[in-house]
């Protein structure tokens, strides 16, 4: 934890890692809390209008206990990796916690993808269970032959088939269990990138993740904890942001945090609950906050009580920044991070660390620069590469199963390891890291980092399409939305119904935040020498 010193220089000067020598985040997040508050609130979780329903950290400890032993009475053992495909519920954290006890490694998996995405990364990782709902288990339904690792389903809502029924398995557990005694550095989950260059990458993260992020949270969140805070995200959890930028801190904290499955952000009915809920803390991705906007005197209207607000993911803006101050009453504390070393970089009004249009300056912990590509530091206001020094709790451990690509992530320095982030940028002469734009062809849209690999495969799969492009156009609201170049093959006739057709075929396999928004159909597409596409033109 940082301490309560309103100095920034003095608070970043002074900061020192206590990570203990063992330590296991599903023991932290729950049976800590069961000790001391048992009937302390971990989940509100809303469905409709009725009351929300409450999951005590006695019963998150309980529970996580009883799944941790039916996942070890099904064969899961420590190292096995365990997929999570469930919207934001109680259910979550039971079966995170259950996961992290067990010594096994969570595989968190978003809502949003579809069939090819799911099975691109449930074979890779070589799940062996997976924990999901009726909707994630039809997505899966047609790829059991493609994912001989996968044992055992759990769904929640009812056994189905060979899928057993996640509440039982855990009323039919013993709530007794020995959690593995596990260092910080040991796996603990993977979370996949978005697939900048090639396929999406499982970037693994020890025990120690956990702690690593709580200064990230706490600078951005003015000192968070303090009396009656309450946290809740629009994003789902099982992206960094929501997994461990709001869940498991606030959890660690001992603090409840609002839960709601929401399949598309709703900007009254965002204000609404945070007011009806008393949300004193959230984090929402600058493409929500333009969402948030078109809602008139959100003040008035709603009475919320908000005491913070995050937001990370993308560019803010200083346009967005300003309307916080005006219409929220709040200075809007910018973050940066990415899958492989979240919250590295942030602003926090209470320090004075905060400028419109600047992310901030580094976070206490984290040794932050703006490198050249030697690795030596760029001058004041020189444009480079956003770069994190390592060892530092919150960096990855390695890319799964690939040692090449973990390997090409570093630069060596006299200053030391740096992580490269591929994310451009530099600094002014006062500290604070401006971010400029990528170095490579990632789309930012929405708060989501997509790569256009992914999505140039999934196209070629459309019996129309013989080649395929995918770029990033700019847009006032999303910041960028994807948008696909087409060669169409010998015979195929371009026309607004194909369009259609092509969005609702990535919509469904991949994801509804990576389909293309536009498509333009093109005779050819510009190629270096070596068959490669520029995208640059194309962005041109």
């Amino acid at each position: 934890m940082i301490p309560d010193i309103r100095n920034y220089d003095d608070l970043y000067r002074g900061f020192r890692w206590q990570i203990p020598a063992r330590y296991n985040i599903g023991v932290d997040v729950s049976d800590k809390w069961a000790r001391i508050a048992p009937e302390r609130p971990a989940i509100l979780e809303v469905v409709g209008d009725r009351e929300p329903q409450v999951l005590t950290f006695g019963a998150l400890s309980e529970r996580s206990n009883r799944f941790a032993n039916a996942l070890a009475a099904r064969g899961v053992r420590r190292g096995d990796r365990v997929a999570i495909l469930l919207p934001q519920s109680r259910r979550v954290p039971i079966a995170h916690c259950a996961v992290y006890k067990l010594g096994a490694i969570a595989i968190p998996l978003a809502n949003l993808f579809g069939a090819d995405a799911l099975e691109y990364r449930l074979a890779s990782a070589g799940v062996k269970a997976l924990v999901t709902d009726p909707a994630g288990l039809a997505k899966i339904a047609g790829l059991r032959a493609q994912l001989p690792a996968l044992e055992t389903i759990f769904v929640a809502g009812g056994a189905v088939g060979d899928a057993l029924d996640f509440d039982q398995a855990i009323a039919d557990s013993s709530p007794e269990f020995s959690a593995a005694d596990t260092a910080p550095d040991d796996p603990a989950m993977m979370i996949f990138t978005s697939g900048t260059t090639g396929n999406p990458k499982g970037a693994l993260h020890g025990h120690r993740v956990l702690l690593g992020h709580l200064p990230g949270v706490q600078m951005p969140h003015e000192f968070f904890p303090q009396p009656g805070d309450r946290m809740w995200t629009p994003a789902d959890w099982a992206w960094a942001g929501g997994l461990l930028n709001v869940l498991l801190p606030s959890l660690h904290f001992g603090l409840p945090v609002v839960a709601q499955a929401s399949a598309k952000f709703d900007p009254e009915a965002a204000f609404d609950l945070m007011a009806r809920m008393g949300v004193r803390n959230t984090f929402i991705p600058p493409t929500a906050l333009r969402m948030l906007r078109t809602v008139e005197r959100p003040r008035a209207r709603f009475k919320f009580a908000l005491r913070t607000l995050g937001s990370g993911g993308e560019q803010l803006g200083a346009e967005t920044y300003e309307w916080g101050k005006r219409e929220l009453g709040l200075t809007i504390n910018e973050f940066y991070g990415q899958t492989e070393c979240n919250l590295v970089l942030g602003s926090c009004a209470a320090l004075g660390v905060t400028r419109a249009g600047a992310i901030g300056k580094p976070i206490p912990g984290h040794r932050v620069g703006v490198i050249r590509a030697d690795g030596s530091l760029c001058e004041p206001d020189e444009l480079g590469q956003i770069a994190v020094l390592r060892p530092d709790p919150v960096m990855f451990i390695e890319y799964w199963n690939n040692p090449q690509a973990t390997k090409e992530k570093f630069i060596a320095s006299q200053a030391g390891d740096w992580m490269t982030t591929g994310d451009q940028g530099s600094v002014d002469k006062d500290g604070y890291v401006h971010f400029t734009g990528r170095d490579d062809d990632v789309i930012t849209s929405s708060g989501y980092r997509i790569g256009p690999g992914e999505i140039e495969d999934c196209l070629l799969r459309h019996p129309a399409v013989a080649l395929a492009a995918v770029v990033g156009k700019k847009d006032p609201v999303r910041t960028e939305i994807v948008k696909a170049f087409i060669v169409l093959r010998q015979g195929r006739a371009a026309s607004d119904s194909l369009v259609s057709e092509l969005q609702d075929f990535v919509r469904t396999r991949l994801s509804a935040h990576e389909y293309p928004r536009e498509i333009a159909f093109v005779s050819s597409l510009p190629l270096t020498t070596t068959g490669k596409i520029i995208r640059r033109l194309l962005r041109e």
